[in-house]
């Protein structure tokens, strides 16, 4: 069955947001006693935030009511909001303009497929919103990644049958997410770390839509 649509996560795909994530979480880590690295961070990609909240608790092996945790969560997500609010068009990451142009030039179909509760500011900020005929975000899933809602509801969007698209992908709940909904996935990052995506990318600069001719 041939690729008709695309579905893009946002966060280390499109835009690099997840540095924000990362500073955010950080300064959260810090603020309550102990570090946070990258190495870490890597864990928490594609999770929600309270997941990822419970995650950053637990390196850090601290233990707070249910109460605290949507303080804290609310806490680094303003923090995080703060950073976004101030993106334009030089943070999406070199190559995906032009291949978002390649297909709609070509007549593909695009979603976002993004937990992110906020994609759409994201979006506007950088220009990019126009793009995009579906976006499903973290305001219209219940299930976060490697639950594979976000997707089916974007193939759902597209009117397309979920084997006719392809998952953009840097984070491996996010991988796990689009196979288990029997769509081919292109992981974007590390081949080390993305093994498990048919296609790895390590971004989209010189990269055509050719890629998407799976056999």
């Amino acid at each position: 069955m041939s690729i008709k649509g695309c579905i893009f996560d946002l966060d280390g795909v499109i835009v690099d947001t997840a540095k924000y994530h990362y500073i955010a979480w950080k300064r959260l880590a810090n603020e309550l006693g102990f570090d946070f690295t990258e190495e870490d961070n890597e864990k928490l990609k594609g999770v929600s935030r309270i997941r990822s909240l419970e995650l950053l608790l637990e390196l850090g092996n601290k233990s707070v009511d249910d109460k605290t945790k949507l303080e804290l969560a609310d806490r680094k997500n303003n923090w995080y909001v703060e950073y976004i609010s101030k993106m334009d068009k030089s943070e999406i990451l070199p190559g995906v303009e032009n291949f978002l142009i390649k297909l709609k030039e070509n007549g593909f179909k695009i979603a976002l497929g993004s937990v992110s509760k906020n994609a759409l500011t994201i979006l506007k900020n950088v220009g990019l919103i126009d793009y995009f005929d579906v976006i499903v975000d973290g305001t219209k899933v219940i299930n976060a990644k490697p639950d594979p809602e976000v997707f089916l509801k974007g193939a759902e969007g597209l009117n397309l049958n979920p084997k006719e698209c392809c998952v953009f992908e840097d984070a491996i709940a996010g991988i796990q997410a689009a196979k288990k909904c029997n769509m081919k996935v292109i992981g974007v990052g590390s081949e080390e770390i993305l093994s498990d995506a048919d296609i790895v990318i390590c971004g989209f600069e010189n990269v055509d839509i050719d890629i998407l001719n799976f056999t």
